[in-house]
């Protein structure tokens, strides 16, 4: 049995090339006690890898030169020698960017039919491709930042950034289900624009190609602002500030639009105004609100197989393709989750 899975060969400067990537044969993993050997159905990527190809310092470890790189991956056990797994559970685990994975078991979380119940929805009513989205780490960033991060409370007002993306779109769903009294979202094309408006339930939206953020934002909230989720950065987020109500509050969970800048990019002109508007803007990481999990999947599982909270996938096919899976979500290609099918 021979195992493909991508290597990174040399830190990328500016957007990532195919050069700087290898796919590599290597014999699939031996099992050791306490571990499961797992073939990887579906693959995630993310935005948040483009950052662990650099050395620089970060909040993870950057992925190591000539070595696998790691993601999101839901597979089926294929051999086990850890007690409580067996052959044919459905498991979560991050070791992603290969057809097989040989992991330890503490490091796996059942999903599906065989699931812990903390985390357990009808295996018939949610497909395992979304616990790398809608119920996995995506769908949890967008609740922890929305709920927690940017306080959320019934009435406000919300703007999402790369709304049509796969947390963006998120974000509004459950600001809209939650009690929003608006929700205005933007991105990239008028087929997502009309994707948000008439799926998602987006309250308004606009392409942010068409015309200046801040004015596309005022026209959109005439009344203002009192969250701001941002996955862009650069002109979205100065357009926010300017928008921002009192007491405001601002999550950034990313800033796509500088990932692959060479040079550092300014930084927004009017934050004086944060001062005007007591306004609060805060960083924050999905890792730290894991304790979340269960509450999360508990109340957006039974949304998701209702149908009441809507999402879509961009998926490719085959390892081969996981590369320009990775390459079109920097280029914003996907609508909703980016997946592999293997």
């Amino acid at each position: 049995m021979i195992n493909r899975e991508w290597h990174l060969l040399s830190r990328p400067v500016g957007w990532p090339k195919p050069e700087d990537f290898a796919l590599v044969e290597a014999p699939v993993p031996a099992v050791g006690e306490g571990q499961v050997l797992v073939r990887n159905k579906y693959l995630s990527v993310d935005p948040y890898m483009r950052g662990r190809m650099s050395a620089a310092k970060s909040y993870a470890a950057p992925f190591e030169l000539g070595k696998v790189m790691q993601g999101g991956a839901v597979g089926e056990v294929i051999e086990s020698r850890a007690e409580g797994f067996a052959v044919g559970d459905h498991v979560l685990h991050f070791l992603g960017w290969r057809e097989y994975a040989a992991l330890d078991a503490k490091n796996a979380v059942k999903v599906g039919p065989t699931a812990v119940p903390s985390v357990k929805v009808d295996p018939e009513a949610v497909p395992l491709s979304t616990y790398l989205g809608v119920l996995g780490m995506t769908g949890l960033t967008a609740y922890a930042g929305l709920l927690r991060t940017a306080s959320f409370k019934e009435g406000d007002v919300v703007f999402v950034s790369g709304a049509a993306g796969a947390v963006g779109s998120q974000v509004g769903q459950i600001a809209k289900l939650k009690g929003a009294s608006r929700v205005i979202g933007s991105a990239g094309s008028d087929e997502k624009v009309k994707l948000l408006v008439e799926e998602y339930g987006f309250d308004a939206a606009f392409n942010y190609k068409s015309g200046p953020v801040d004015e596309q934002l005022r026209e959109a909230a005439p009344d203002g602002i009192d969250v701001y989720f941002d996955n862009v950065g650069g002109d979205h987020l100065e357009a926010a500030i300017g928008s921002l109500n009192l007491n405001g509050r601002i999550a950034i969970c990313g800033m796509i639009s500088v990932y692959n800048n060479t040079e550092p990019a300014p930084g927004p002109k009017n934050l004086a105004r944060l001062i005007q508007t007591r306004g609060r803007m805060e960083g924050f990481l999905v890792g730290d609100h894991y304790d979340l999990q269960p509450q999360f999947v508990q109340e957006v599982g039974p949304w998701v197989a209702s149908g009441a909270l809507k999402y879509r996938e961009t998926v490719v096919e085959g390892v081969e393709n996981t590369l320009d899976a990775f390459l079109g979500v920097l280029r914003g290609d996907n609508t909703g989750k980016m997946i592999v099918k293997l």
